[in-house]
């Protein structure tokens, strides 16, 4: 590949904004990472500022979905056992309260899961 400027000089990297080849005067370090020199400098830090806030908030997001995971599981397993103590005196609204427990231990392995997903 030859750089996209000079094209009788080798590129020796690709220009994170507009992707084309660089040679090593039409190279600049953006921070690390390489941009079209007087070009595209700008736009490249702007670019890795947006990757490194929305890795961040990934993170963020995954601790609110394991949050999530542990508020459901109590809640659903406290929901199954009343109900399935209560089955004996209230009947059907004792079955009722379990499958709320059960749907809730349903929501607590789906929010699991999704959460494993924003490591």
């Amino acid at each position: 590949m030859n750089c996209y400027y000079h094209p009788n000089q080798p590129a020796v990297g690709l220009c994170k904004h507009c992707q084309r080849g660089l040679c090593i005067a039409c190279a600049a370090d953006a921070e690390g990472s390489l941009a079209c020199i007087d070009r595209h400098e700008e736009q490249v830090r702007a670019l890795d500022a947006l990757t490194e806030r929305n890795l961040l908030q990934a993170g963020r997001v995954g601790s609110v979905y394991r949050r999530n995971a542990v508020f459901y599981s109590l809640v659903g397993v406290l929901f199954t056992g009343f109900g399935l103590m209560q089955i004996r005196w209230l009947g059907w609204q004792g079955i009722f309260l379990s499958a709320i427990g059960v749907f809730l231990l349903y929501a607590a392995i789906a929010n699991f899961l999704e959460s494993r997903k924003y490591k």
